[in-house]
């Protein structure tokens, strides 16, 4: 089979499947009870996986160079490794949210590069001198893999945001350090009980206090209400109740949201090392500002801060996952926006 056809069979597939795929999570999501489309969904990703993974391939036998060389096969490689965190994250939670988020960005990303792109732009050329090297595979590759796995767990946590519905909630995560294993979290409450009766007593923890009520056979279902408490002030309901369902939910999105960055955040700093042997070999200095390597910081320094923080001094809740959710515009910055708003070093990708 002719290997340019092939790819252009495999990236429209890989579109429309993705589109798909999209609609079966947004319905699952619509529709609970339908457990079949749970199942659907993780189908679709896996075949639009395997369907970039040959579209990949073939561009390799294809050019005879590692398919990293412009802005079309970078889009596709930067899909296939969205799609395959995306089911190493949903397997790990055992959450079909996690598609609800990755699965339009993927497909939106593979329109891009499918529809958007002019045919000039989607064909592969010789490389120039600069790429011919072993180091665009490993640099390139490893940084692209890392944009994946930050990307998945930046849109973890804006789900978690939306969860919570943005409230400040302290919850029993799994973090390292400081903040790991924790006791404090949330109580739990019957509507009922919300008014009618004083407050249970309870241990302070870091200014949050857990408890539980069990039901009276009445049938009311238990909501979860986050107070903050303090010693010297009453207890007061200051959140909006949250079901328990919502906050274990939000519990499993938090902890697979850092878990995915944890694993993001050593392959950027591999890859800005890699970058960094690179650029001396090529260009005589190990870094030179280009806008391509300061944005690599500045996507470095957020997510040094965001493991910081949650490792050291134990943060769990709204503050982390709103830290995560600026590392995805700073991804998207560190990876398309420099090309679109200025020419470096870096000039691949450049399309203006």
């Amino acid at each position: 089979m002719n290997l340019v056809v092939l790819q252009n069979w495999l990236d429209n597939a890989s579109f429309a499947i993705l589109f798909l795929t999209m609609l079966v999570y947004w319905g699952g999501a619509a529709f609970p009870n339908l457990p079949y489309l749970a199942a659907l969904g993780t189908a679709g990703m896996a075949i639009a996986n395997l369907c970039m993974a040959t579209l990949l391939g073939a561009r390799w036998i294809e050019a005879g160079y590692f398919p990293l060389s412009n802005l079309y096969e970078s889009l596709f490689f930067l899909t296939w490794g969205i799609t395959t965190v995306h089911l190493i994250a949903e397997n790990s939670s055992r959450s079909r949210l996690v598609g609800v988020v990755t699965a339009p960005v993927a497909m939106l990303i593979a329109a891009f590069a499918t529809l958007t792109l002019p045919s000039q732009m989607q064909i592969s050329e010789p490389l120039v001198p600069a790429l011919k090297s072993n180091w665009l595979m490993m640099h390139v590759s490893v940084m692209m893999l890392s944009y994946s796995a930050l990307m998945v767990g930046s849109l973890l946590a804006i789900a978690f945001l939306v969860v919570t519905r943005g409230q400040n909630i302290q919850l029993q995560g799994s973090s390292v350090g400081t903040g790991g294993y924790r006791s404090n979290g949330y109580r739990l409450h019957k509507a009922s009980e919300l008014i009618s009766q004083p407050p249970a007593p309870f241990v302070e923890n870091n200014g949050f206090a857990r408890f539980e009520s069990s039901s009276n056979g009445n049938g009311n279902a238990n909501i979860a209400v986050l107070n903050l408490v303090s010693t010297s002030e009453p207890q007061i309901a200051s959140a909006e109740p949250l079901s328990p369902q919502r906050l274990s939910l939000a519990e499993t999105l938090d902890n697979i949201s850092y878990r995915i960055i944890g694993l993001g955040f050593p392959l950027l700093t591999i890859g800005i090392i890699a970058g960094g042997v690179w650029a001396n070999e090529a260009w005589g200095s190990y870094w030179s500002w280009d806008p391509k390597e300061t944005w690599a910081l500045i996507t470095w320094l957020v997510f040094a801060a965001y493991l910081h923080a949650r490792i050291t001094r134990g943060w769990q809740g709204r503050s982390p996952a709103i830290l995560a959710s600026t590392g995805f515009v700073v991804v998207w910055v560190c990876y398309l926006g420099v090309n679109l708003l200025g020419k470096g070093l870096h000039s691949y990708g450049w399309f203006f």
